[in-house]
């Protein structure tokens, strides 16, 4: 079985201490997201674990964690995701200078093949217009040169819990293009080359359109063939009927709940209300078998 830690919140930025009480306990407790009386009880233990998939805007709290995990024999991989949009947009993210510290921290220690950048999601608007994505990604690939072999990229999806926050940055002087695919269409050459030049292989997510074409594969981010690769194991290939329609990803289990990141991404769709993560933050306990209440 596959971990995800997770699509939902960043369990390495803000719960990493309940992530390892759970690795040492061997268990962890899910509730369903649509039906909270519904637990899932989910080993940890490493004869059940084939990896761990870590998703991640600060992963820095994990490091100091990262040597018990090694002798215990977990493997596990990160996938960080630095953008250096403006705050409107990403209001608590960590400065550029920091988010590539520890990812050559990371890299350093782990490999580039275990330290994947996500430049996602890419959103359009008056302030991050195509010339902005071009000059910014230019630079973070410029200075992780090196530090990894692959970058994920994918234009925002506008969805309904992340709308009425995008519409009322207008008001501050930021307005989005939306879905805009001409747009991005004209940017993605520039990304594709941009890699090349910087010794990474550039992969989409979750997209309906193939950009093989401008030299960009089709990717997935639970990639059983990839953690194989890597790990020089044999994982089963599933894909993941419960993810969207044309996400790749092969099956996993997530450990993490909504509304439970403090990052404050304007169109973050794992977050319905700020207010309620920050609530939800403050009442978690470290000691918990779920990241939320109890679940016992």
């Amino acid at each position: 079985m596959i971990i995800s830690a997770s699509r939902r919140t960043d369990i390495p930025a803000f719960y990493a201490r309940w992530f390892m009480n759970r690795i040492r306990a061997g268990y962890c407790t899910v509730p369903n997201p649509f039906n909270p009386r519904q637990v899932s009880r989910v080993s940890l233990a490493t004869g059940d674990v084939e990896a761990v998939v870590f998703w991640s805007r600060n992963p820095h709290p994990m490091i100091p964690f990262l040597d018990e995990l090694d002798t215990c024999g977990y493997r596990y991989i990160f996938y960080f995701t630095i953008l250096n949009n403006p705050r409107l947009l990403d209001a608590n993210t960590p400065a550029i200078e920091n988010s590539v510290r520890t990812f050559r921290e990371l890299s350093d220690r782990l490999g580039p093949s275990r330290v994947i950048w996500r430049y996602d999601p890419i959103v359009l608007s008056n302030v991050t217009d195509l010339q902005f994505h071009r000059r910014n990604f230019a630079s973070i690939a410029r200075s992780l040169r090196g530090y990894t072999n692959r970058c994920i990229i994918s234009p925002v999806h506008i969805y309904r819990k992340s709308l009425q926050r995008l519409r009322a940055l207008t008001e501050q002087g930021l307005a989005i293009d939306g879905e805009d695919a001409s747009k991005i269409a004209v940017l993605l050459p520039f990304l594709a080359d941009t890699a090349g030049q910087t010794e990474m292989e550039l992969f989409s997510c979750a997209q309906a359109t193939d950009f093989s074409d401008c030299r960009i594969k089709a990717g997935k981010c639970i990639d059983a063939d990839y953690l194989s690769e890597v790990f020089r194991v044999d994982m089963k290939t599933e894909k993941d009927r419960y993810q969207r329609k044309y996400c790749g990803c092969d099956v996993s289990k997530d450990i993490g709940m909504y509304d439970s990141c403090l990052f404050d991404c304007r169109y973050c769709y794992a977050t319905s209300s700020h207010e309620r993560a920050r609530k939800n933050y403050l009442q978690h306990d470290a000691h918990s078998p779920s990241l939320l209440g109890c679940a016992c």
